[in-house]
């Protein structure tokens, strides 16, 4: 992998976690939402992340070596279907992902039980008194987003190394 493919492969990484970042926040932010559009309560929402360029070891080598970058060449070359965009959240696609990199594949709905709260009162609540709030746990979705962070700002970090290197490297050709 050239210089310039690290560099792909960090931006891969920031995309996704930023991505991870946006569903907790709005995991957060609907943490006591009783009614969706679709009906019931708000559902967590988590993030499945893949590796981009699972093909072998044989397939990557040689993508490489014929200088094809973009996944769909890639893929033209034997790379198992890789050709194909990734749906991320808000309808945005990822079809550009570096070979090595990390990809989102989708944003799935937690399928657990809501929280039965007793709240007669409440304009949400059913017969019986209880309302259905999401199960949402904030200190979980903190966890996940100090985890998303220290991702980012670890790909951060490495496309700042990698900056450096190149920049060292054009200074030795003066």
């Amino acid at each position: 992998m050239n210089l310039f493919g690290v560099m792909d492969v960090s931006a891969s990484a920031l995309k996704a976690e930023r991505v991870r970042a946006e569903v907790v926040a709005s995991n957060m932010a609907n943490s006591e939402t009783t009614q969706t559009p679709e009906g019931g309560p708000y559902q967590r929402h988590h993030v499945v992340f893949q590796a981009a360029g699972g093909g072998s070891f044989g397939q990557t080598m040689a993508g490489q070596m014929l200088g094809q970058r973009s996944m769909a060449g890639f893929a033209a070359t034997g790379g198992a279907g890789l050709a194909m965009p990734n749906v991320l959240a808000g309808g945005m696609t990822d079809a550009t992902v570096a070979p090595g990199g990390v990809a989102v594949t989708s944003v799935i709905s937690d399928a657990s039980e809501p929280l039965r709260r007793y709240e007669p009162d409440h304009p949400d609540a059913g017969p019986d008194g209880y309302v259905a709030y999401p199960d949402i746990n904030p200190l979980t979705e903190m966890v996940d987003l100090m985890g998303a962070t220290r991702a980012y700002g670890m790909n951060a970090s490495a496309v700042q190394a990698e900056k450096g290197m190149v920049t060292s490297s054009l200074d030795l050709l003066k």
